[in-house]
Formats: C-alpha cells, structure tokens, sequence
C-alpha cells in the first residue's frame, strides 16, 4: 500500500521510447551572430579567434566563424518575450513568465501523474558539429529516454530523462540535447 503512488507513474514508464513532440520544430529565437557570439564571449573573457576572426576560422577548416560549443542552447532556446504578448502573468513580485522554454518537459502530458514542482536535475549534450554565424538552430523531437519513480528528501516523483536533436536551418543535426528532470509532489510539512 505505501508504494500505490509508484504504480500512478506506470504509463510513464510504458512510454518510455515515445516521441511526445508534435512533430514540429522548435525553433531558437534568433539566427547566430557575429555580435551575439562576441556578447556571449565578453564576460569570461574567452579569447579565441575562431570565433570572432573569420580568416582563423577558415585556416581551421571551417567555413566561416563558429560559436562556442558551449553556446547551443542561447541559440536553440525559444524566446521568453514574444512581441505583441504580456512576459508575465501579473503585475506581482514573484509573477511567473506566461511561456517559459524552460517549463518542465512533461507539464502537459497526460500520462503521467499530476505533479506541483519539478527541477532539472542534469544536462548531457553530444556536440556534433560546428554552429557557424548565419545558422538557425532548432529543437526536434521529445523523446522520453527514462522513468524511474522515486521518493527523495523534497517528495515523491520520478526522475525523467528527455531527447532532442538540435538541427540548423538545413535539418543537419548539430547536437543532440538531453535533460533529466525530477517532476514531484512536495512531502507534506
């Protein structure tokens, strides 16, 4: 009986494999940029010409200046602000965002239990090719990778492993993205 909560996550766990994405891509909110790619460098200081000097870059192979590897998701992440549309859902201090691309992967998913909280708990990224000035990267697919129900120190949920691939503007795949998210209900205080 003190397990019956674990058998609510049992479709979850019967999908795992499953694409929950509609098929469509998700598109990064802007096209990378030469400008974008020197604001991202500023702050640590990352000196390295590849991405800033176009005559480095193509003495290196590539064709034209690449952004940090470390960069893909400012590039494959949608925007928070959509013109035209209010960002947060009221005028109070802790309003939260009307649209988040970081909301939880499996908030709209009916298979699974309904759960309040939920927490990102890892991200794996296979880098597989250079992103270049120019690009537009997008993000395809939700492929449930892993379901594993369990009770930690802040409640009772399951830890979820989430798939996508990132392409860019002509469906050639740059890297493929994983998050592990933690979806719970908190322990009664």
């Amino acid at each position: 009986m003190a397990e019956d909560w674990k058998a609510a996550w049992q479709p979850m766990i019967d999908a795992v494999g499953k694409d929950f994405s509609d098929g469509k891509p998700i598109e990064g909110a802007d096209v990378v940029g030469k400008g974008l790619i020197r604001r991202y460098l500023e702050p640590l200081e990352f000196d390295c010409a590849l991405h800033y000097d176009e005559e480095t870059a193509k003495q290196h192979g590539y064709k034209t200046i690449i952004a940090p590897y470390s960069s893909l998701i400012t590039w494959a992440q949608p925007a928070y602000w959509i013109p035209g549309k209010p960002l947060f859902t009221s005028d109070d201090r802790d309003a939260q965002p009307t649209n988040s691309p970081v909301s939880d992967p499996a908030a709209n998913i009916d298979l699974m239990p309904e759960t309040s909280h939920y927490f990102a708990t890892n991200i794996e990224v296979d880098y597989l090719r250079p992103i270049y000035v120019g690009d537009r990267l997008s993000k395809v697919g939700l492929i449930l990778r892993s379901c594993i129900p369990k009770e930690t120190s802040v409640g009772k949920g399951a830890f979820m492993i989430w798939e996508s691939d990132i392409v860019n503007q002509d469906g050639e795949k740059v890297a493929v993205y994983r998050i592990e998210t933690y979806s719970y209900n908190p322990h009664e205080s």
